[in-house]
């Protein structure tokens, strides 16, 4: 696994970074799930069970998500031009904030079917559901497991906690298939299929809001504006940091802008070696891109909000 010099490692796999990783599990995850998306949809519809078909909603929630974060993760990697001069990154926000808001739709109508069959239960077969939910706990188990491995980016991680999500709902189904053989009571399908719609929505919201906030540039939630200010601020010759910035370019890298004043002693190659110290700093602390204005102490300022 080398890396040739002149393809930079931007399109090629001649480097296994975490994305190539996760994309190979977000793959196989696909495959995965479509099949058994299909296989649960005609099995609900032949057999009039609103948890299969709840759960199938759900499941192709998933796979929307994973094609979504698969797209984005490829569009993270086109190179900048000079009209989208930070190349694509942002797509892999938009992708999450998208999943997000087609989950709820899939929700809202889902729950609306599922409230009328609770006054209207309809027989269905509890064995023929009970086998494939556990079918589901199997694909889900073996995607959670692959997205397990992959580290902590939004889509990663949200991938991650979907499929432990479905996982336990694809038990809950299964749970509700076995009394429904045995006692007939047909109202339970409509009933676990309205608990799996208010598992989806707990876990879509803090996607969700998430993604919201970073898609209107707020401070990553990892993150502590006043911890990096202060940490700069003592870092030996640095006189004032103010009008500090950090945003989110991506799932998976953060930007900052920040203007500092330093000792007016120093000459310009102590600055410019201070200034590139503070961008190291800053990249301990998951701060890939920062641009630092430099002010003197006499002179500082007039922007209009200094």
């Amino acid at each position: 696994m080398h890396n040739h010099s002149h393809d930079h490692g931007h399109h090629h796999h001649h480097h296994a970074s975490p994305a190539d990783m996760a994309s190979s599990a977000f793959v196989i995850g696909i495959i995965l799930n479509s099949v058994y998306v299909v296989a649960e949809a005609i099995f609900g519809f032949a057999n009039n069970s609103m948890a299969l078909l709840s759960d199938a909603g759900h499941n192709l929630g998933d796979v929307a998500s994973l094609l979504l974060s698969l797209i984005a993760f490829r569009l993270a990697k086109v190179k900048p031009s000079s009209t989208f001069t930070y190349g694509y990154k942002k797509t892999t926000i938009l992708a999450s904030l998208t999943n997000a808001v087609i989950l709820l739709i899939a929700i809202g109508m889902l729950g609306y079917e599922s409230i009328h069959r609770l006054s209207h239960p309809a027989p269905v077969p509890g064995g023929v559901i009970a086998w494939v939910a556990a079918l589901g706990i199997a694909v889900n188990g073996i995607s959670a497991y692959l997205f397990h491995r992959k580290g902590n980016e939004l889509n990663t991680r949200g991938a991650y906690l979907h499929m432990m999500a479905d996982a336990l709902v694809s038990i809950a189904v299964v749970i509700a298939g076995i009394i429904i053989k045995y006692t007939h009571l047909y109202w339970i399908d409509p009933a676990i299929s309205i608990i799996v719609l208010l598992v989806i929505l707990y876990s879509t919201w803090s996607l969700l809001t998430d993604s919201l906030r970073l898609s209107m540039d707020a401070v990553p939630p990892d993150m502590d504006v006043d911890e990096i200010t202060t940490l700069i601020g003592k870092m030996n010759n640095v006189q004032d940091i103010h009008h500090v910035h950090i945003w989110a370019m991506s799932t998976t890298e953060n930007a900052l802008t920040a203007h500092v004043v330093l000792n007016d002693t120093l000459n310009f190659d102590q600055k410019m070696k201070l200034v590139h110290d503070i961008k190291h700093e800053l990249e301990h602390h998951n701060i890939n891109h920062a641009t630092i204005e430099l002010e003197s102490a006499e002179a500082p300022c007039h922007d209009g909000d200094c």
